[in-house]
C-alpha cells in the first residue's frame, strides 16, 4: 500500500488555545489517522483530546491485518478504553469535570479501511468524482434532520449546531459507530474537526481536494480558507491519498507531520 499523507492543526482566529489533537502514522502495511476535538475549557479539552488519540493509537498499535474478523471490535474497544480513562479522570480531578472529546479514527490496510467515530468530527471520501461524508454527526441538529424537522441547510446555521449528543469521556459508557469498506486507487480521505467543516462547506472542501496537487497543499488551503471565513474554532485536517492499494514500496508522506501533534 502506498499512501500520500498530510496533516495540520491551527488555533483559528478566535480561540486562545488549541483543544484539537491529531495522530497520523503510516507504513506500507497500515495507516492510522485520528482527529479529536476536545471540550471542557481551562485546558481540559486539550487533555481529553490528547488522551483519546494516545489511547486509541496505543490500543491499535498491534493491529496489522484489517481482514481479521475482530478488527471492528478492536476499534470500538479502543474508543471505549479512551472513554473510560477520560471519564475516570473527570471524577478524580475537579478541574477536569465536564471535559470530553470527539474522536474520528481511520485505519487502512490490506485493501480495506475501517472507521471508528464518536461526535461531530468527520471523515469524508472523494472517489471517482463523488464527494461524500462517510460518518454521521452525533449532534442535536443531525437528529433533527433525521427526524425531518430541519433541512441540512437549516441545521448548518442553527444556533445549536455545535451541540453534540455523544462524545468520549462524558459518561461511563459510550457506543462508537464502526464502518468498513474497500479501498480503491485514487481514493482521497479527509478527517477533520468541525472547526474546518463548520466554516467551509462541502462543495468548497471538494473543490480544494480536486484542485490542489498534493495532500500538503490541500491541508494548507483548507486551514487558510477556514480562517478566511472567520476561524471561529480550532481547525484540524488530515488528508490521505491512496496512491496504490497494493505496493511493495514504503508509504510516501508529504510535509513533516509528527505521529502526534497539537497546535
Amino acid at each position: 500500500m502506498q499512501l500520500s499523507v498530510a496533516a495540520g492543526t491551527d488555533v483559528g482566529r478566535i480561540r486562545a488555545g488549541n483543544e484539537d489533537s491529531l495522530y497520523a502514522d503510516a507504513d506500507q502495511e497500515r495507516g492510522l489517522f485520528i482527529v479529536a476535538d476536545g471540550m471542557g475549557g481551562h485546558a481540559a479539552g486539550e487533555v481529553a483530546s490528547e488522551m483519546a488519540v494516545q489511547i486509541v493509537a496505543r490500543d491499535l498499535s498491534d493491529v496489522r491485518d484489517l481482514t481479521h474478523g475482530d478488527v471492528g471490535t478492536r476499534m470500538a474497544d479502543a474508543l471505549k478504553a479512551a472513554n473510560r480513562a477520560i471519564y475516570e479522570r473527570t471524577i478524580e480531578e475537579a478541574d477536569k469535570q465536564g471535559m470530553g472529546t470527539t474522536a474520528s479514527c481511520l485505519m487502512m490496510g490490506q485493501g480495506r479501511f475501517i472507521i471508528g467515530h464518536i461526535g461531530d468530527s468527520r471523515v469524508y471520501l472523494l472517489r471517482d468524482g463523488t464527494f461524500r461524508q462517510v460518518t454521521k454527526d452525533h449532534s442535536y441538529v443531525q437528529e433533527q434532520v433525521d427526524a425531518g424537522f430541519l433541512t441540512p441547510e437549516q441545521a448548518r446555521y442553527h444556533p445549536y449546531s455545535n451541540v453534540i449528543t455523544r462524545c468520549v469521556g462524558a459518561n461511563a459508557a459510550v457506543e462508537a459507530d464502526v464502518l468498513t469498506g474497500d479501498l480503491q486507487n485514487g481514493d482521497l480521505f479527509l478527517v477533520a474537526s468541525d472547526g474546518l467543516t463548520g466554516m467551509v462547506e462541502d462543495p468548497q472542501l471538494r473543490k480544494i481536494l480536486e484542485s490542489k496537487p498534493t495532500p500538503g497543499t490541500m491541508v494548507d488551503a483548507m486551514i487558510t480558507e477556514a480562517n478566511r471565513r472567520g476561524g471561529l474554532d480550532n481547525i484540524t485536517a488530515i488528508v490521505v491519498q491512496v496512491v496504490s492499494v497494493h505496493s511493495s514500496g514504503r508509504t510516501g508522506t508529504t510535509g513533516e507531520t509528527p505521529a502526534v501533534s497539537r497546535g
